[in-house]
């Protein structure tokens, strides 16, 4: 598959993500533009060889693949105002805001364009992100081919089947690591008020999560079987799950998701209303 050239335009902490695991997979870093309105901040970038500048226009042109990341109430104008140069270069258009649908993307674009929307996660800028893609009808199997390997640049990437499923997956792992960013939180409070120290209360917590999820994700273990095997009968992990389940956490869990993934169609409703 030839390697197209891609422009980043807006390129804030996850585009500079993405980017920089496009770079360390050893694409060419000829075929990569990235912009911004601060061109200092793309230094380490122009250092290594990426063409980089504060015209979104000259960026578009020498591109086949074009990937916005701009705030979700920055879209219209900017796509507004770039239209022109899209409807002349027709480049695969992504999109990494949340909320904003392909039908918008296309129409503040011009029209008649390959759309696809992707939904990252912060853990991207550690290689270990989460994304998922939903492509309109315009994309060819190609495109979704180069899609599918600039996500997989930081992490893991699966396709949706409907729109929808761009909402569902920000309620699963585009927001998720919030969810476990608090249960640590407050893991290390609870920690914190049975008597430890906060150095040790945050080491362990940490280390735990880390634990868990790497024997989830390598052990081949359902994580449900992997909770029983550690919940002994009688014994202080069982206390403390039946104390969750008389608490219902599932319900709690989703309804947050639930809420999210609601906010996340209704935001797609909001923004992208004439």
């Amino acid at each position: 598959m030839a390697q197209p050239s891609i422009a980043f335009i807006g390129t804030g902490n996850m585009a500079g993500a993405i980017l920089e695991g496009l770079i360390a997979t050893g694409y060419p870093v000829d075929k990569l533009w990235a912009t911004r309105r601060q061109l200092d901040k793309l230094a380490s970038f122009a250092e290594r060889g990426v063409h980089t500048t504060t015209d979104n226009h000259l960026a578009i042109n020498a591109s086949e693949i074009v990937v916005i990341s701009v705030k979700p109430q920055m879209m219209r104008d900017t796509l507004t105002e770039l239209a022109p140069t899209l409807q002349q270069r027709k480049p695969l258009l992504i999109s990494v805001a949340a909320g904003i649908s392909c039908d918008s993307l296309e129409r503040w674009a011009g029209g008649e364009l390959a759309v696809i929307r992707s939904m990252p996660n912060t853990p991207s800028l550690l290689k270990l992100g989460a994304s998922g893609l939903f492509a309109n009808p315009r994309v060819s199997d190609e495109q979704k081919a180069q899609a599918s390997s600039i996500a997989e640049a930081v992490g893991i990437a699966t396709w949706c089947d409907t729109e929808e499923g761009i909402d569902q997956v920000t309620a699963v792992s585009g927001s998720g690591p919030a969810y476990f960013f608090l249960m640590m939180e407050k893991m290390i409070e609870a920690a914190q008020a049975l008597g430890m120290s906060p150095e040790a209360a945050r080491q362990l917590t940490i280390q735990t999560a880390k634990g868990a999820a790497e024997m989830a994700a390598k052990t081949g273990i359902e994580p449900a079987q992997l909770r029983k095997n550690v919940t002994s009968p009688g014994g202080t992990t069982e206390q403390a799950i039946n104390s969750f389940e008389q608490d219902q956490l599932g319900e709690v869990v989703l309804r947050a998701m639930t809420a999210c993934k609601n906010r996340a169609a209704e935001m797609s409703e909001q923004l992208g209303k004439d």
